[in-house]
């Protein structure tokens, strides 16, 4: 898949506010500071499509993309475990993920960041298993591939699935990512990609399905005494 046209549509705090269409949406979410705006630039090859910042947990908002005239939207959701937001605040943000997380049936996967430089960190082990209980469907994006070595980022990577192993039955699909290297990009649109194909199917014969009922729901003329 080629992104060819991506642009900003609605920023909120509300679910229920977010576009009120059937097209498929992929949201993206990770720890603070995990480098997910620039994961959104580079996946839509906009520089500045997601606004970057030097200062952690920015993204306050449910922000929508629209992208390839309403093919199907990228949703950047705030970033979780900032400590240095106040208790109140921490609510609020936790409100607003799990919000969309849990009643938005237009998310079709959610993709998780994690900076591939560092060892399993309990929050993101635990927003995880939160999302395992929650029959949430979700992909793993490690980002910042390109500040290890090859064999070392891989090494990280297979203790990943091993901590993950140790509570899951089978794993998730795992993409490895580098912004500066544009490395992952076109394994995550392939992959979401696949899923329009299946969502599009599923659609089309849920219409041939309501035409037939209606046709046989319709009298003929025949039948018209």
């Amino acid at each position: 898949m080629e992104i060819k046209d991506a642009k900003f549509e609605i920023s909120n705090v509300d679910v229920r506010k977010c576009p009120d269409t059937d097209v498929p949406e992929y949201a993206f979410i990770g720890r603070s500071n995990v480098g997910k705006s620039s994961l959104i630039n580079m996946l839509t090859r906009r520089k500045s499509l997601a606004k970057t910042s030097q200062t952690p947990g920015k993204t306050l908002l449910i922000n929508h993309f629209n992208i390839n005239n309403g093919s199907w939207y990228l949703v950047d959701l705030p970033g979780y475990g900032y400590a240095a937001r106040g208790k109140q605040q921490r609510d609020e943000i936790k409100r607003i993920i799990e919000s969309y997380i849990l009643n938005r049936r237009q998310m079709e996967c959610l993709f998780v960041l994690i900076d591939i430089r560092h060892k399993p960190q309990a929050i993101d082990l635990e927003f995880l298993e939160w999302l395992g209980e929650n029959s949430v469907p979700f992909a793993i994006v490690f980002t910042k591939a390109d500040k290890l070595g090859t064999n070392a980022g891989a090494a990280m990577v297979e203790d990943y699935k091993k901590v993950l192993l140790r509570h899951w039955e089978e794993l998730p699909p795992i993409f490895i990512t580098s912004s500066e290297k544009t490395r992952g990009r076109d394994e995550i649109l392939d992959y979401i990609e696949a899923i329009n194909k299946v969502v599009k199917a599923h659609q089309e014969t849920d219409s041939d399905v309501q035409d037939v009922n209606l046709s046989e729901e319709t009298p003929s003329e025949n039948d018209i005494p």
